[in-house]
């Protein structure tokens, strides 16, 4: 699959690669026709519900449970929302999760106690090559160490959630090393860092700009669509490290037309909305490196310690990425954009974990909307939600068993020659290392 060029003037990096392709569903009157809805008093069959459903009606439960709720999951097999909740005196407020749907279990461990110990970890654990977040599923802190986490450090982190306490938390052990993925959705160079274009947006004062990642945004201020070309964007506002890992970057030319859509090599589609991940939740990542890949969510909140500094508040998946990858878009198939591509662990050969800042909390924070400036506006490209149930199934044809996201994306994307280790970065070892590897050409950056 290649990825199909588009006019300069056309925001020439359409969306990161990636869309989001229809309305968002609206809470229960979309879920299946499967549902019991009970009678008065009694509870209900948990619903049958679409992945964005259960995000909205995983949002409702979290208020209406209050200190009781201990997080949610989507469990993608019966298509049903399973809320965790903590034994309490008020089983009224459990009647009524079940009534709005949700198939209700009772686990030992709160969310804030689980929050605590993330707080702990923070405090006493917060070494280079860990990460953490919540696993609803196992209603535990999934607490992971890449390769380079040995010895003495090993140690205090091993010793950190054992004080947690048993039956607190998890600690695995990773055979990457976490990195952020700078070097390509479509690909934009600054300097002789290599990103990729999140989600094309409307700044707040209505100009055309774009989403990538924060350490793509503090690594250059300025941004092209072509490997030594001239800018075609600034960066406007970039958090890395912190809280959060994105930019805001803002089209130089007032009069770019910046849709929001991506192409999947054989089609366009339109991104409709932003939306919160959920865990278990199936999702897609594009990027110019790798090009069409997938996976599920397995935890939100996550603390990631990148050797450049700690980062908070991502969504920790399962889904593969590579160099050149940071910035790109994660989407659903029914077309919710969720998140950046921040770094990770491992290839999409071997797997790995791969983080992502939310896309709604970016968009909070620089004062943007998704949507671009083209004429029409955003509501009217994204084409409803028959638009989306049409280019849904695409994304997952596309997705295929993976041949479509390969290594021969990165040829066609300049991965290869343009952003090679060996020439241009002298830092990466082979492909790994290209672009990312030093994120400048004399090999010296925060990436190597």
């Amino acid at each position: 699959m290649s990825h199909k060029r588009i006019p300069k003037r056309r925001a020439a990096i359409a969306a990161g690669g990636v869309v989001a392709l229809g309305a968002a569903a609206v809470l229960l009157p979309h879920a299946n026709a499967s549902q019991d809805g009970g009678s008065a008093g009694g509870t209900a069959a948990p619903r049958t519900l679409k992945a964005a459903d259960a995000s909205d009606l995983a949002s409702q439960l979290a208020g209406l449970l209050g200190d009781a709720f201990a997080g949610s999951y989507y469990d993608t097999g019966e298509q049903q929302l399973v809320v965790n909740v903590v034994p309490g005196d008020n089983n009224q407020v459990i009647v009524e999760a079940k009534k709005a749907g949700a198939d209700v279990r009772e686990v030992d461990n709160s969310m804030g106690e689980l929050r605590g110990g993330a707080r702990t970890l923070r405090s006493e654990a917060s070494v280079p090559g860990t990460a953490w977040a919540i696993d609803p599923r196992t209603n535990k802190i999934l607490v992971t160490a890449d390769s380079t986490v040995t010895g003495a450090e090993w140690d205090r982190l091993e010793s950190t959630v054992e004080g947690l306490g048993s039956g607190m938390a998890t600690l695995r052990k990773s055979e990457g090393t976490f990195k952020t993925f700078a070097s390509g959705g479509d690909a934009i160079f600054g300097g002789g860092a290599r990103c990729s274009l999140g989600f094309n947006v409307t700044a707040g004062d209505g100009a055309p700009a774009f989403l990538t990642a924060g350490h793509c945004g503090v690594a250059d201020d300025q941004w092209s669509d072509a490997q030594g070309g001239q800018p075609i964007a600034t960066v406007d506002q970039a958090v890395f490290p912190g809280e959060g890992d994105f930019a805001l970057v803002r089209y130089d030319d007032p009069a770019t037309e910046a849709p929001s859509e991506v192409n999947l090599g054989d089609q366009t589609v339109p991104i409709s909305q932003a939306a919160e991940a959920t865990v278990g939740q199936e999702v897609f990542r594009m990027g110019s490196t790798t090009g069409l890949a997938d996976g599920q969510v397995l935890g939100l909140d996550a603390t990631v310690n990148y050797p450049e500094g700690t980062v908070t508040g991502l969504i920790q998946t399962d889904v593969c990425a590579e160099p050149g990858d940071s910035g790109g878009s994660l989407f659903t198939q029914d077309g919710l954009a969720i998140g950046l591509t921040s770094g990770g662990s491992g290839d999409c050969a071997v797997g790995g974990e791969t983080f992502f800042q939310p896309v709604t909390t970016a968009l909070e924070a620089v004062g943007a909307t998704l949507g671009g400036a083209a004429p029409g506006g955003a509501g009217e490209q994204a084409g409803g939600e028959e638009a989306g149930a049409e280019e849904g199934g695409g994304v997952g044809d596309a997705v295929g068993g993976g041949d479509q996201a390969g290594g021969g994306q990165a040829g066609d994307a300049g991965a290869g020659d343009d952003a090679g280790a060996g020439e241009d970065n002298g830092a990466g070892a082979g492909d790994v290392g290209d672009g990312t590897g030093a994120g400048h050409e004399d090999g010296t950056g925060s990436t190597g």
